[in-house]
């Protein structure tokens, strides 16, 4: 095995882990945020087939993985290798306490999570029906996020329409088709839809545009990975869950290190958690009888950052603000300006998570007029300072 200038061995890291998805590509640079901080180490990336590659990563001498075993072939090859291995995302029969597999680390998404926060996202849009699209095999991740997310739908008196796995013969898309443009078309509207992941959603939204549903006026839909160049191709622009797939794999990655160091190790299972909802077009209305509020809810959203007050959403509908306030609550069961701050909060959140501005910033382009009311705002509502916000994401 190579060393390093300082004589210690580089570790060789074989990462099997799709390319092509947000989240394969989150989790690859948390794993490599981690090599270069740690490091060095040796890594060898396989989007493509195990089976293809694994003789040259024998021979190179790999001391271990972590990987997406998607086939019993590739399962055996990795268990055969005897190399200290994380798993990602393992399958139901893969999870049974007789399958070597089960005994693994693992690193997967918080799906239970998942499905709570996109029933939140769609309940606060007044939605009168709802629905979850599953992934085209309905493995394990699928299933979790439609339990937890029918389950919120359910503690909120409303049930779920679930559009179910099509048989084999009909798992290429283009015969998949029309069979979800025809169950699109017999649902009640309007409706919301969790779709199991970013690309099933972009799906939905293609099938929404062959059978001439308007989205999302007869139609809201909301993903997960927040892909963003498969969000933004999506007509209209689909809102997504984001996750904190980066300190995912740096966790894996930490946790690898350890256990090619020691050659023990405990079964674990690293949670990616979500991280917020980034909110598109697909998601863009509220569904209610009185489309003042509509209206007004719209102005808010627009404009809250530029340090509105409950008399400029007033004046922008054309009603006083007794008679406004009154019909909010009626409505949302809230008061405008518990709606001007939740859209402020929520731009402080995003900005937290996915800039490195100060504070400062995050005030001003925010609504607040200066960072320590900002910060106690933020502590009195979220419970934390948005210091803390910031640092449950931020990597070492």
């Amino acid at each position: 095995m190579r060393k390093s200038r300082l004589g210690r061995e580089i570790p060789r890291v074989a990462l099997l882990l799709e390319t092509s998805r947000e989240v394969g590509r989150g989790i690859l640079r948390g794993i490599l945020r981690y090599a270069r901080l740690h490091g060095p180490w040796a890594l060898h990336v396989m989007p493509g087939d195990i089976e293809q590659v694994w003789p040259a990563v024998n021979a190179w001498g790999g001391t271990g993985i972590i990987a997406r075993i998607s086939t019993d072939r590739i399962a055996q090859t990795i268990l055969h290798s005897g190399l200290p291995t994380i798993a990602v995302d393992l399958g139901k029969e893969q999870l049974e306490p007789s399958n070597p597999l089960s005994h693994l680390p693992e690193l997967c998404v918080n799906s239970r999570a998942v499905g709570l926060a996109a029933a939140e996202h769609l309940l606060e849009r007044k939605l009168p029906h709802y629905g979850y699209v599953r992934e085209i095999h309905n493995i394990p991740w699928s299933q979790r996020r439609e339990q937890a997310f029918c389950e919120r739908l359910a503690q909120a008196g409303v049930s779920c329409n679930v559009y179910k796995e099509p048989p084999p013969s009909a798992r290429k898309w283009g015969h998949e088709q029309e069979r979800l443009s025809k169950w699109l078309r017999k649902l009640p509207k309007p409706i919301g839809l969790l779709a199991a992941m970013d690309i099933r959603g972009r799906q939905v939204t293609e099938a929404c545009l062959e059978s001439s549903l308007r989205v999302p006026e007869d139609i809201a839909i909301v993903g997960v990975d927040n892909d963003e160049l498969l969000c933004e191709l999506s007509v209209p622009p689909m809102s997504s869950i984001a996750l904190d797939t980066e300190r995912g794999g740096y966790e894996a990655a930490a946790l690898l290190a350890n256990m090619m160091l020691h050659r023990k190790y405990k079964p674990k299972k690293i949670l990616i958690e979500p991280t917020h909802v980034v909110t598109r077009e697909s998601t863009s209305t509220l569904f209610l009888a009185d489309h003042l509020v509509v209206e007004a809810v719209r102005f808010v959203y627009t404009h809250a950052t530029h340090r509105i007050q409950v008399t400029d959403v007033a004046e922008r509908v054309g009603v006083s603000r007794r008679s406004l306030e009154m019909r909010f609550r009626r409505a949302l069961g809230r008061s405008v300006q518990n709606m001007i701050r939740h859209v402020c909060l929520e731009k402080v959140k995003a900005l937290l998570l996915d800039t490195q501005l100060p504070l400062r910033q995050i005030a001003d382009v925010s609504g607040y007029n200066d960072p320590s009311y900002l910060g106690k705002v933020f502590r009195r509502e979220v419970g934390i300072t948005p210091q803390q916000f910031r640092d449950k994401k931020r990597l070492p």
